[in-house]
């Protein structure tokens, strides 16, 4: 818009919006949007115009005090002549269609995960199956029998969709589903040890993302945390002494993003349900993260399954759909029929209820766990954390080799890294790769270009570390060649 100069060379609202090119935008966007966009542009656009003005009016009252003329006897340029209505709709048109559009994409978009977390908090945790996103489509195009039993005819209970698989694949006698983990161990407490006490050991006392900490979800679920032991060493005869009258529940809890190494002690699963039982209590065991399967199987660290939990002698575990199970976002608490009816009894379930969607997902991600030799194919968090160095040596060469070419200036290459597996999700455990890294040539360069790639049509998120970018090509497979076209199209 820089061939206006003055206020009054804008056309009123009205005229922008009776022309051919803003009718077309108004049968796109709407009216008001348009409307509004116009009106929000055109009161910027004056005040940025009158300050022009005032710019040039005293650039000629300085220079006119140094001459001879007359004040004011220099032509102002721009006048509210030079420029036709037309023109002007042109280029607001213009301008206003690039903002609308902006203002209308998606501000969820996908994005291509280079940071080396395979299982990123801020990036969505796991992808989805293809059978789950099916599945999720299908349910979202009209009516769906969620509450609703075909057989009878009768209302249904949501729940049962997964109940069973859950039930088959952990051999838990019951299950019930929330919005995610902390959800889970929320309403296991509140309806477990509302007003009573729970033993924990001060070493698992833990907060993760979003200052989630134990002793805050266990005021909040409004029961008493009985800490026992120190932070590297509790003993049963800790758990003992700290049961009492008003003991609800003995609580392991996963230390899912820290490890305690050296002088420590901590009792197994098995021991601590023997004394719960002794006791006539229930053990909670919040596995975090969660999994189905061995991992070790693939060559992944070994983490306890929730199976294994559950054989242990825990009467309730909870785990997540969204970290290592390779699902939707979502809780899972599983055990005995009774603490699990008591549960879902709780007038809070409601509030922390899977949705249609979410179900149809979790549904068709357990299903494959009936194969589970078949996961490194069928799940793509398994498939992406199972990938050997060669593949992906081979995919971070071939992604070097295109980003060299488009930015000649600056060095590119393909080193060996550390993947992580999630930040939620066995966090202290790394598992071998390759990266392309691109030098920065100058202090923040490295910033700057990791900008570029974000603002990319596809987004393309890597990490920055001492003014290099890093893409840890570990996630990146069946995606390749749309990054190669990204980056030559547009970098």
């Amino acid at each position: 818009m820089d061939s206006l100069s003055h206020p009054k060379q804008l056309p009123s609202v009205d005229r922008i919006l009776q022309s051919g090119l803003f009718i077309e935008l108004s049968e796109c966007y709407g009216r008001d949007a348009v409307t509004a966009e116009v009106r929000a542009y055109l009161d910027n656009l004056r005040v940025r115009l009158v300050e022009k003005q005032s710019e040039h009016s005293q650039h000629v009252s300085t220079k006119n005090r140094g001459s001879s003329k007359t004040p004011g006897s220099t032509k102002n340029p721009g006048s509210t002549k030079d420029i036709s209505d037309a023109t002007v709709i042109n280029l607001l048109h213009t301008e206003v269609a690039s903002l609308l559009e902006e203002k209308f994409s998606s501000s969820l978009k996908r994005v291509i995960n280079l940071t080396g977390t395979v299982l990123h908090t801020n990036l969505g945790r796991a992808p989805y199956p293809e059978t789950a996103i099916k599945a999720m489509v299908e349910v979202s195009r009209g009516a769906s029998n969620l509450e609703f039993d075909l057989a009878s005819g009768k209302r249904g209970r949501r729940d049962d969709h997964v109940e069973q698989w859950i039930c088959s694949l952990t051999g838990a006698q019951a299950a019930t589903t929330v919005n995610n983990n902390a959800a889970a161990v929320l309403l296991t407490l509140n309806s477990i040890a509302r007003k009573k006490n729970v033993v924990v050991s001060r070493g698992e006392l833990i907060e993760i993302g979003g200052s989630f900490r134990v002793p805050a979800i266990m005021k909040k679920a409004d029961c008493k945390l009985r800490e026992v032991g120190t932070t590297n060493r509790t003993h049963l005869k800790d758990y003992e002494d700290g049961i009492g009258k008003r003991t609800a529940a003995l609580m392991k809890v996963h230390t899912s993003n820290y490890e305690i190494n050296g002088f420590t002690k901590s009792i197994d699963a098995s021991e601590l349900a023997n004394l719960a039982h002794e006791h006539n209590i229930p053990l909670i065991d919040d596995l975090g993260s969660g999994t189905l399967t061995d991992l070790s199987v693939w060559g992944l660290p070994y983490e306890r399954t929730a199976r294994e939990a559950l054989a242990d002698g825990a009467d309730i575990i909870t785990f997540s759909g969204d970290k290592l199970l390779g699902g939707p976002q979502c809780g899972i608490i599983a055990g005995r029929t009774d603490l699990i009816r008591m549960i879902e009894k709780n007038p809070m379930k409601r509030a922390m209820r899977l949705d249609k969607v979410t179900l149809a997902a979790l549904e068709e991600v357990l299903k494959l766990y009936a194969k589970p030799g078949a996961l490194a194919e069928t799940i793509p968090s398994f498939k992406i954390l199972s990938r050997s160095r060669d593949e992906i040596k081979h995919i971070a060469e071939q992604l070097q080799r295109i980003t060299q070419e488009s930015i000649p200036q600056l060095k590119v290459h393909v080193l060996p890294c550390q993947s992580q597996i999630g930040s939620g999700a066995l966090p202290t455990k790394t598992l071998e790769s390759y990266a392309v890294v691109i030098v920065g040539n100058s202090e923040n360069s490295a910033n700057q270009l990791a900008g570029k790639f974000r603002s990319m049509s596809l987004p393309v998120i890597g990490r920055v570390s001492q003014n290099s970018l890093w893409f840890d090509c570990r996630a990146l497979a069946d995606d390749l060649e749309e990054v190669i076209v990204l980056i030559k199209s547009e970098l």
